[in-house]
This record gives structure tokens, C-alpha cells and sequence, in this order.
């Protein structure tokens, strides 16, 4: 049983869970800037996070299996590999899925009950997990992608303060959907060949490789364009956010730096580390900002 738990903690890259939980709990913590703290909240969130992402990439595995076993880069994946069964995973979705709209519904529990949570969980998880089937029709999937961790940051701040406000998680959202499209974009520079054999869809196969590299250069200026946004319409926000700003500019810099057209061996490196520090580091500078304040 532990082994089992293990490997599907393995397939769904439960470490990834990084690049959209700062995002929700940047949110909640400006959301809480203006509410309250309640642990519960904490909780829910949390919860929520984890398994909504849990069921959508185990979604993911589950409809790519056959794509996965195909592509050399995938094909040492859990089901490909048959290290876990198909039956398995279905369960395992099934569940987290579930749990996902139970924890909802712990935002009923405080003093004032805040039913959105529950009603828009189901809408919720359709979309993410639909995002799975999008390659096989679009090449904007990769803004799907985006789409569905933005749902992060204004699902955080729904569940705390209701539809009230919306102006601000909508800022961090737009912020998170052109920086994981545009690092999206990145990595699937590596399945550019594939993707053209296999008939799926994609930024890469559609334009090639180098003007993929420019278009995600470009979303991720836009993504410091929200951020600036963010920093201007947010009055908890001031000096130390802008200045971590730099910081941030600096880093996605770095990772453009890293990805060529004629070599991509490093997208790896630019995708996890450099992605994992920017989510990480703009929650802190909320952290750093508001405990300043």
C-alpha cells in the first residue's frame, strides 16, 4: 500500500503543487489583510488545493496513457510502464475529486457560511480536468493550462471573502495564467517533433520552436504587467513587492536565458527550479510586505 501511495504521488508530481499553491495563498493572505484569519479557511484552502490538482493531473495521466507510451519522453511514465494499473488511478481520481467538494465544504462551518465554494466546485473541476483533452483540438492549450491554475488566487479569495473584491485576485489570476502559459509554452518545446507526428496541437508544432521561445518571452512580460497592476490598484501592496518585482523580472530573464532554439537540454532546469522560486518568492514578498505594514 505504501508503494502504491508512493508511485501515484510520483505520477502526479506531487511536489509540482508548488507552482499554483503560493499563487492561492498569495491571495489568501490579502484576502485576510481585509478579513479576519480563520483557521478553518486555512484548511479548506489547502485542502482543496491539493486535491482538485491531485484529481487533474491523475485525469491527465489516465487520458495521455496511450499518447504517454508513444512519446520516448513519457513512455517510462507509471501507467505506460504499468508500475501502476489503470483501475488504480480511476480510484484514486475518484476520490480525490470527491474529497475536493467535501472540503468545500468546511467554508460552510464558520460563524457566517460561504456556500460559493460548494457551488462552483463542480464547474471548477470540469475545467481543469478538461484541460487534458485540449491538445487534441487546439493549440491553445498550453492558455488552458493557464486558465486553470488563474482558478487558484480567485478561488482562495472567493472562499474567504465571498464575490466581493474581485479586482484584486483577478490581477494575481491574470499574472498566473500568461506565466504558466508562457512557461508552458517552454516546455513543450522538448515534444515539438512528436507533437507534428502524433497530430497533437501546440504552440511549438503550430509555429516552431523559435517563435515559441518569443511568444512566451511576451506572456511573461505580460505577467509583470499584472503584477505592476497588482502593486498599483492593491493599497496593502508598496515599496518591498515592487522591489521584489526586479527580482522576479530577473529570474524569468534568467530562464529565457537558459532555453535556446538549438538547445533545449536545459528546459527542465528552467521549467522546475527557476518557476518553483518565482511562485515561492512572490508569496513571501506578500508575506514580507504585509507583516512590514
Amino acid at each position: 500500500m505504501l508503494q502504491v501511495i508512493r508511485r501515484l504521488l510520483e505520477m502526479i508530481r506531487f511536489s509540482h503543487t508548488l507552482f499554483a499553491l503560493p499563487f492561492a495563498l498569495l491571495s489568501a493572505a490579502l484576502a485576510w489583510s481585509r478579513e479576519p484569519f480563520r483557521i478553518v479557511d486555512l484548511v479548506g484552502i489547502l485542502s482543496c488545493m491539493i486535491l482538485a490538482r491531485s484529481a487533474a493531473m491523475a485525469f491527465n495521466r489516465l487520458v495521455d496513457r496511450r499518447i504517454d507510451a508513444q512519446n520516448p519522453r513519457t513512455a517510462g511514465r507509471h501507467l505506460p510502464a504499468g508500475s501502476l494499473s489503470v483501475g488504480t488511478v480511476i480510484l484514486f481520481t475518484a476520490a480525490c475529486s470527491a474529497g475536493f467538494v467535501a472540503s468545500t465544504l468546511l467554508f460552510v462551518l464558520r460563524e457566517e457560511p460561504n456556500w460559493w465554494p460548494l457551488y462552483l466546485s463542480g464547474p471548477v473541476l470540469l475545467f481543469i480536468c478538461a484541460y487534458s483533452l485540449t491538445k487534441r483540438f487546439t493549440a491553445l492549450a498550453h492558455f488552458w493550462l493557464g486558465a486553470s491554475l488563474m482558478l487558484a488566487p480567485l478561488s482562495a479569495w472567493i472562499a474567504i471573502l465571498g464575490l466581493s473584491d474581485l479586482l484584486t485576485p483577478a490581477l494575481v489570476g491574470g499574472a498566473v495564467f500568461f506565466w504558466v502559459a508562457g512557461f508552458d509554452i517552454l516546455y513543450a518545446c522538448q515534444d515539438v517533433d512528436f507533437d507534428r507526428v502524433a497530430k497533437l496541437h501546440s504552440v511549438p508544432a503550430w509555429l516552431g520552436v523559435r517563435a515559441s521561445l518569443r511568444l512566451a518571452l511576451g506572456c511573461h512580460a505580460v505577467m509583470i504587467g499584472f503584477l505592476v497592476a497588482l502593486y498599483l490598484m492593491t493599497p496593502e501592496l508598496g515599496s518591498i513587492w515592487l522591489i521584489g518585482l526586479i527580482a522576479v523580472g530577473i529570474l524569468l530573464a534568467y530562464e529565457h536565458w537558459l532555453v535556446r532554439p538549438d538547445d533545449l537540454s536545459r528546459v527542465n532546469k528552467a521549467f522546475f527550479q527557476v518557476n518553483a522560486v518565482v511562485s515561492v518568492g512572490l508569496f513571501v514578498l506578500v508575506l514580507v510586505q504585509l507583516a512590514a505594514r
